[in-house]
């Protein structure tokens, strides 16, 4: 019999692989706008290509990995993920590198659900709740840790490094899967509803790119509303569709369980938050700042060391203080740390910028899982690889749209800094597009170009702020629903499944 362990391990080292690719181009993006000529528009296209179609592909492709196979899509996915990688270590333009990057997206989509699913559905109830807390703090800990990863390979060779890492992790967690991790799929016959799927992937697409393009097109252009206008009403349709089609890709009604609902807005606007703060935070650190890629990595770490410790004992203190109760003190403080990141300016001391991360960290890891946990524990066995995919949907659409959100609010303020400054106009045209093109530019140019990004900065930091501490307040109130409706002496991690079927999508 494979050891649970050596299976956790696989997968785990999966999850690290489509995770840590989300945020280790961050560190190369310096040396990306100066090779490739990229303007801010297209470097957050480079870094959000590849959240948006890991988002928007997650909920397909987790029902057809119910359907085939989680092994076989495992493997497919990987193989898909190194392929594209290996042709964007090639690429001369950042238009190519954006395409690359959605295929990288779409291999990574493969291979999430099949990861947590694997863990949700193979593992005795004894384990799974710790399997699952390991894959949580992992799952926030990797994108630190490929920041690390990727800050050592370019101190020593360019950005194409980044994508050699990729195909390295992914070759590895190939072996692994072959050697180790179990067949598994749902017994029945699974919709795969077409219709939803396209309906999922056109919503997500256009609000995305309608955020992303808002700073150079106006936020009350015409494009920009049309952008949000049919991404919103793709939403509304595919709520429709799922709500009375008979094979849906996502019940509808799943979001009117409280518990259910708190966990994926919970994981949702936590990485919002985090992947958008990290998008924003490496570039302060290595434009504004002048670390290199090593010390920038190096410099996240205590973000890492917060997430795990704080992932790990999260079950612990949830059976001591209750779900609701964990879940709160994880938001407050994530709010916290980016209450105190909120102010950093081109003086503030890494003394101030290390145990605010710290904070950050272990408030993403005392709340993921909870939330995480509240997703998988709502739906039967059966159906984890939906409810691996609703997990999985929540942080990376909360991904996508956090780079694509808090980009645009730096964007669009570091841009208007510009339309009322007093330089030339062919200046500023050239600066507003691109911070590392105003860093050379001369000195005024540059130290307006600092302070204007720094402003940026700080905008977006405090709606990702904002969004949190809102956010806690409905996932409390939710939460507390749901647990006067469990036993007394449920720990919060283990919910009872028996009332689910009739709802679950068939």
């Amino acid at each position: 019999m494979r050891s649970h362990r050596a299976v956790l391990v696989v997968v785990c080292l999966g999850l690290a692989t489509v995770v840590s690719a989300v945020s280790a181009l961050n560190v190369a993006i310096p040396s990306i706008a100066r090779d490739l000529q990229a303007t801010q528009t297209e470097l957050s296209w480079i870094i959000d290509a590849y959240a948006l179609t890991f988002a928007a592909l997650l909920l397909p492709f987790g029902a057809f990995g119910d359907r085939i196979g989680r092994r076989r899509m495992l493997l497919a996915g990987l193989t898909v993920f190194g392929a594209a990688a290996g042709c964007a270590m090639l690429t001369t333009s950042p238009e190519v590198l954006v395409v690359l990057r959605g295929v990288l997206g779409a291999g990574a989509a493969m291979v999430m659900p099949a990861t947590l699913s694997t863990i949700t559905a193979t593992f005795p109830s004894e384990e799974r709740v710790k399997g699952v807390a390991i894959w949580t703090g992992l799952a926030g800990a990797s994108a630190v840790l490929g920041l690390l990863g990727a800050g050592i390979l370019l101190e020593f060779w360019g950005w194409q490094a980044v994508f050699g890492l990729n195909i390295a992790m992914a070759a590895t967690t190939i072996v692994g899967t072959l050697r180790v991790v179990p067949e598994s799929r749902h017994d029945g016959d699974v919709g795969l509803d077409p219709v939803g799927s396209v309906l999922s992937i056109g919503a997500i697409g256009a609000i995305v790119y309608g955020l992303i393009e808002a700073p150079t097109e106006g936020w009350a252009s015409s494009a920009t509303m049309a952008c949000l206008g049919v991404g919103l009403a793709l939403l509304v349709m595919f709520v429709l569709w799922e709500a009375f089609t008979s094979r849906p890709l996502l019940d509808p009604r799943l979001f009117l369980r409280p518990a259910f609902a708190a966990g994926a807005l919970s994981v949702l606007v936590q990485f919002l938050a985090f992947f958008g703060f990290i998008f924003l935070f490496l570039q302060y650190l290595q434009l504004v700042r002048g670390y290199s890629p090593l010390e920038a990595a190096f410099a996240m770490l205590p973000l890492a060391f917060g997430i795990m410790p704080g992932a790990r004992i999260a079950p612990r203190l949830a059976a001591k203080l209750g779900r609701t109760r964990v879940a709160g003190l994880g938001l407050s403080l994530l709010v916290g740390g980016l209450v105190l990141l909120w102010r950093v300016d081109l003086a503030t001391s890494y003394w101030i910028l290390g145990p605010s991360l710290w904070v950050t960290g272990i408030g993403m890891g005392l709340a993921m899982t909870p939330a995480t946990a509240a997703i998988t524990d709502a739906l039967p066995l059966r159906q984890q690889g939906v409810a691996s995919a609703v997990n999985d949907l929540a942080r990376e659409l909360g991904g996508a749209l956090g780079i694509a959100l808090l980009g645009s609010v730096l964007n669009d303020t570091y841009r208007n800094a510009y339309a009322t400054s007093a330089f030339p106009e062919q200046v500023a045209a050239k600066a507003q597009d691109s911070l590392v093109a105003a860093l050379h530019m001369g000195p005024d140019v540059a130290a307006f170009a600092r302070d204007a990004f720094v402003d940026g900065h700080q905008a977006g930091l405090l709606v990702a702020a904002c969004a949190v501490a809102v956010t806690a307040g409905i996932v409390i109130v939710l939460m507390s629903r749901a647990d006067r409706r469990t036993r007394p002496h449920n720990d919060g991690l283990d919910a009872p499944r028996s009332d689910v079927d009739t709802a679950a999508p068939a």
